[in-house]
C-alpha cells in the first residue's frame, strides 16, 4: 500500500477488535486506504513520518480511529501530541474504546477529540457503529487544509 494515500489510520492493539473494525469498514468499501498500527508510539511515528515511517510523505489521513488503552503510549497521550502540533491539530480523531468512564470521556473532549464512541459489545451493533463512523469521517466530513 502507498502510505502517502492512507485515509484512515486505525490505532488498535487488540487483533480481534481491529479485525472487526476492518471488516465493518470493508463492508462499506472504506478499507482500500486504511493502515493499522498497534500502539501509540507507532501511531505518532506514522503521523509525523519518523522512526520506521521516516521518509513517508507527510500526508495526513482523513481521520484517526484511536483506541484509549494502548501499549507504549495510551490514546490520551497520542491525542495530546496531535493537538500540540500545528500540522495535526485539526486532524479528526475518533476515540473508539471500551471505556465508559466519565473521566476518560471528559478528558478526551478536553484534549480535543472529535468524537468518543464506546465499542458496543454485540457484534452487529459494533459493525454498525464502525460503518457509521467510517462513512461520516471518510466521505462526508470536510476539514481545513493547513
Amino acid at each position: 500500500m502507498d502510505l502517502s494515500q492512507v485515509e484512515i489510520l486505525l490505532v488498535e492493539d487488540n487483533d480481534e477488535d481491529a479485525e472487526l473494525t476492518m471488516r465493518a469498514l470493508k463492508k462499506r468499501r472504506l478499507t482500500n486506504h486504511l493502515h493499522r498500527v498497534s500502539d501509540g508510539a507507532e501511531a505518532l511515528d506514522f503521523l509525523f513520518s519518523r522512526g520506521a515511517y521516516e521518509g513517508r510523505p507527510n500526508v495526513a489521513p482523513k481521520f484517526v480511529l484511536l483506541d484509549l488503552k494502548l501499549p507504549k503510549l495510551d490514546g490520551m497521550d497520542v491525542l495530546r501530541e496531535l493537538r500540540r502540533n500545528d500540522a495535526t491539530k485539526t486532524l479528526p480523531v475518533v476515540m473508539l474504546t471500551s471505556s465508559k468512564e466519565d473521566r476518560d470521556l471528559a478528558e478526551a473532549y478536553r484534549l480535543g477529540v472529535n468524537s468518543y464512541i464506546v465499542k458496543p459489545v454485540e457484534f452487529d451493533k459494533f459493525v454498525e457503529a464502525v460503518e457509521q463512523v467510517g462513512l461520516y469521517w471518510a466521505l462526508l466530513n470536510e476539514r481545513p487544509r493547513i
